[in-house]
């Protein structure tokens, strides 16, 4: 291949992977033609790029951004996938595609985070992370805890006093 046509190439892959700082990488290799339009659309479904590319044109297009670190140390062809709500729903989807009988060949084998290159076994470890949803959420009932309290506290000596007044109530009443 021409030098020309490498640059090209390497400008047409920075492109695609402009503002992107936190990726995976996945092996696709081995896999069936069903199966990679399947895994395709599924990753479509949840937003998620998919991009197989050649480690020495990535490193290329790579360099001197964040993705930089994510080829160190790799060897072979590899598929760079991106995209999701954030990087711990990318990394919960990898892993659950990991685990479908659909994707045999189908495997994370690292990637990288805030510039940190990440192994296959961090991957997996960041999928039991929740969320920002789940993370949301849980901030959310922090927040709303007090408020729950303070008011349950108010509503319990409001019913209590509530009660004595209809034991008296009664008593006049017989």
């Amino acid at each position: 291949m021409s030098k020309y046509v490498k640059n090209l190439l390497t400008k047409d892959v920075a492109g695609r992977l402009e503002g992107v700082d936190d990726a995976l990488l996945v092996n696709v290799i081995g896999m069936d033609a069903n199966s990679t339009v399947a895994l395709r659309r599924r990753l479509r479904e949840k937003s998620i790029n998919l991009l197989v590319v050649k480690n020495s044109l990535a490193q290329r297009a790579t360099a001197g951004t964040g993705l930089e670190n994510a080829f160190n140390d790799m060897e072979g062809t590899l598929a760079l996938v991106w995209g999701a709500e954030d990087f711990v729903s990318l990394a919960k989807e990898v892993a659950a595609i990991e685990k479908d009988v659909e994707f045999e060949n189908f495997g994370a084998r690292g990637g990288v985070m805030d510039g940190e290159q990440l192994t296959a076994e961090r991957v997996i470890e960041i999928s039991k992370w929740p969320s920002r949803l789940e993370q949301i959420s849980i901030l959310v009932g922090q927040a709303l805890a007090p408020g729950a309290a303070l008011s349950s506290q108010m509503i319990a000596s409001g019913g209590a006093v509530a009660s004595q007044i209809e034991q008296v109530a009664d008593g006049e009443s017989e």
